[in-house]
């Protein structure tokens, strides 16, 4: 019997999928690590987002870009590569450098320079003729805090623009947007969101695993989560079918038996 049989597990959507989404960031691994850690994970990575800036200093980046498609998996470059094409007025060229690096998602953001609604809405228009757009809504200042109505208008606006997806701010460190300083889930505001926005529309950033935990059992196994480190996939993805206790009865609890001398559960 081959031990993916053994246990009946929670369905997962295969790939290529629009939800169950895994997005990994490379903060700068090398291409040896990459190659190693995507033999055995690859099958659950979505795609790949080179953090911030790291593409611009990354050394053999074609070569990491190139390593990635291997594999079938997507890249994009972080969103405080596009702030920073913004703020030096080269978003053209931005996007004339990604098209030729064959990239087919661009990441828009304003986490952390100050750009006009207007102006925003713009660039996703524009982006989204040649590619897959992924919006960021949130601040990257754990010290700014958005009230949940103006997060739901935010990313309605970005959606009708052409946002393919749009990523709720969590940092990669899960304590800014969706979260306190403190990493604390904002829960009141993820709840506002779902409301109104539909959750194949959506991906969480989060980073940490007990945010991953939260987003899981609220939202189930093919909940949409971002800003995993490619060290955890492996971990995320027994959370998303219960091979780990944090959501083990969450899924497999209606399979709990009474066994010789044990007494029979309560109704």
């Amino acid at each position: 019997m081959k031990i993916r049989h053994l246990f009946e597990l929670p369905c997962r959507t295969q790939k290529p999928r629009e939800t169950g989404l895994t997005m990994v960031i490379d903060s700068g691994l090398g291409l040896g690590t990459i190659r190693d850690l995507l033999d055995n994970c690859g099958e659950f990575v979505d795609y790949v987002k080179l953090g911030w800036g790291t593409a611009m200093i990354s050394a053999k980046l074609e070569e990491k870009i190139a390593l990635y498609r291997q594999f079938g998996i997507p890249v994009c470059l972080g969103g405080t590569f596009f702030e920073l094409a913004h703020i030096h007025g080269k978003v053209k060229q931005y996007r004339d450098m990604i098209l030729e690096f064959g990239l087919q998602i661009v990441e828009v953001s304003d986490g952390t320079v100050v750009m006009s609604t207007e102006q925003k809405l713009a660039y996703i228009r524009e982006l989204s003729r040649d590619f897959k757009v992924l919006a960021e809504f949130g601040s990257k200042d754990a010290e700014v805090v958005v009230a949940p109505s103006k997060w739901v208008a935010g990313m309605k606006r970005e959606f009708d623009a052409g946002a393919w997806k749009c990523i709720a701010e969590g940092r990669e460190s899960g304590t800014a947007g969706l979260y306190r300083s403190t990493s604390e889930l904002r829960t009141g505001l993820v709840d506002e969101i779902v409301e109104h926005i539909p959750q194949a529309n959506l991906l969480w950033e989060a980073p940490q695993k007990n945010q991953q935990a939260w987003f899981v059992k609220a939202f189930g196994s093919n909940v949409n989560l971002g800003n995993i480190a490619m060290a955890d996939v492996i971990p995320l993805e027994t959370l998303r079918v219960g091979l780990r206790g944090d959501t083990l009865m969450t899924f497999h609890g209606h399979c709990v038996q009474s066994g010789p001398g044990t007494p029979p559960r309560k109704a």
